[in-house]
């Protein structure tokens, strides 16, 4: 037997915070202008927000309003919020160097992406691990909690963390460990949120069948967390993407996804690449799939493509690689076209991971070139 351990995050996290601010400021900027080139950055800290970065734009935008939108929104305000008060910016051009390959529908930058999917979390269509997909159903359901009132004393920072073992077959079969830490008023006793936070998320969002009676709980592990957020951490863009991908199953190129526009193949190539990965295994093709496509700064088409199915596939691989050049355009242009991805569509894409993501209509995370697929086998 052995045991895969991932990670997710609330929205209140201050890493993610971050992350929603930057997104949120690309959203406005491409609803106003679609051709908007975007590398946002964004950091927290307790005493201020600075949003910096590459942004050209024919748009007008307050990025500092929709920074201090996106905290409120979260659930920060009053002394908690307070580090929104000062919102600093310092935002500069797209280099012309960079913009000279763009023009010409190349790759914004040099690098790999990674894509992945695999049938072990499907029933609902998400194609993914089963450890991340458990880590975000807890942190999601934090936030649903907390908001609704039903745990009204939670604040909005929180983790969480979930164990899987998988059987010989690598299936998974159990979950030994499940971690929460969320953030809440002072006025709440430990007993009565470890005893809530386990009946109201625990059990409400994880299998029974998955759980046990070895399984085992850590609720707010250290105690007392009151101080959360930007107000107790400082936060960046981009620091949680194996939490925004597969939890550590499957590589990651080291690109991060939010505050970029779909020129950077950071973001849009690493789509496409989950995209495909997902539709290889919805075709029954593979049960397993990762892709890794990488490009060179200004020229359109991949430098490479490899797929590796880890000896799930149902065909030889060289036939799924040929099936893939015939059917997936990876050229950023061709991505951008093919997905949409001048438009706002970015916030509802940044909390509880970008893939497996059932609700959201994410063109990504369809499976409609699986029927094609499928005839291959």
């Amino acid at each position: 037997m052995r045991i895969f351990t991932s990670e997710s995050v609330t929205e209140g996290h201050p890493d993610k915070l971050c992350d929603q601010i930057a997104d949120n400021i690309l959203d406005a900027v491409l609803s106003q202008d679609p051709a908007a080139r975007v590398a946002c950055e964004v950091t927290a800290c307790p005493f201020h927000i600075q949003i910096m970065g590459e942004i050209t734009t024919s748009a007008i935008v307050d990025y500092a309003k929709i920074a201090k939108e996106t905290v409120k929104k979260i659930g920060y305000t009053g002394a908690d919020g307070a580090f929104a008060d000062k919102v600093m910016t310092n935002v500069v051009t797209q280099s012309p160097d960079i913009a000279m390959g763009v023009d010409n529908d190349g790759a914004g930058d040099q690098g790999m992406v990674f894509g992945y999917a695999s049938n072990e979390i499907c029933e609902n269509g998400e194609y993914m691990p089963a450890p991340i997909a458990y880590a975000h159903r807890l942190t999601k359901r934090l936030a649903e909690v907390r908001k609704s009132g039903i745990l009204g004393y939670l604040r909005p920072d929180g983790k969480s963390q979930v164990s899987v073992a998988y059987d010989d077959k690598g299936k998974p079969c159990e979950i030994t460990a499940v971690v929460v830490s969320a953030q809440h008023d002072e006025s709440v006793s430990m007993e009565q949120l470890r005893a809530d936070i386990e009946k109201y998320v625990i059990r409400h969002v994880l299998p029974a069948d998955m759980l046990s009676s070895k399984t085992v709980f850590y609720i707010n592990p250290t105690g007392r967390f009151v101080l959360g957020g930007p107000a107790a951490d400082s936060g960046l863009t981009g620091r949680k993407i194996i939490v925004d991908t597969y939890g550590g199953v499957g590589r990651h190129g080291g690109g991060a996804f939010s505050g970029k526009d779909p020129t950077k193949v950071d973001r849009s190539g690493a789509y496409m690449a989950r995209y495909i990965a997902k539709n290889i295994v919805a075709a029954g093709l593979a049960d397993r799939c990762e892709i890794q496509i990488s490009y060179a700064i200004g020229v359109s088409h991949p430098v490479s493509v490899f797929i590796d199915t880890f000896g799930t596939e149902k065909i030889p691989v060289h036939e799924i690689e040929r099936a893939v050049f015939d059917c997936f355009d990876m050229t950023p242009k061709g991505i951008i076209s093919y997905f949409d991805l001048r438009r706002p569509i970015y916030g509802r894409t940044t909390c509880y991971g970008h893939f497996g993501k059932i609700d959201c209509d994410l063109p990504w995370e369809y499976t409609d070139k699986a029927e094609l697929l499928s005839r291959l086998i």
